[in-house]
């Protein structure tokens, strides 16, 4: 696969529909379902770029006080501070808010896009 048109790739992600878009220039390649932030800890909104890939990346969190752990999370794009795109494996809710902020998607997507992109793809996410 050529890589010279790689800069005209980015991510489009709806909170709304909670679907994510792998866009190359203005046409959508692909249509992710995905579950992003419930309303206590939403996904922020704006427009980012991924600053790290982790092909597997522990996930720790606390939620109301109780702590939260998940090892080997599968293909981890991280685009602003711990939000993240990533596989997910404990739940199968794709489409319905489920996360503490990041974009979950299935492992299989999760690992579809991370082929996709790469470290400074732009993010852009929005209601």
């Amino acid at each position: 696969s050529g890589r010279s048109g790689s800069g005209s790739r980015w991510i489009d992600v709806d909170i709304g529909s909670q679907r994510v878009f792998a866009m190359e220039g203005d046409k959508r390649v692909r249509e992710l379902v995905a579950s992003t932030g419930i309303d206590r800890y939403p996904t922020i909104t704006g427009s980012f770029r991924v600053y790290v890939k982790h092909p597997k990346a522990d996930m720790r969190g606390v939620d109301m006080g109780v702590p939260w752990y998940f090892p080997d999370v599968p293909h981890v794009m991280y685009f602003f501070r711990g939000y993240g795109i990533h596989g997910t494996y404990w739940h199968e809710q794709f489409g319905t808010p489920m996360s503490h902020g990041c974009i979950n998607l299935s492992k299989s997507d999760a690992e579809w896009l991370y082929e996709f992109s790469q470290v400074g793809t732009l993010v852009n996410i929005h209601y």
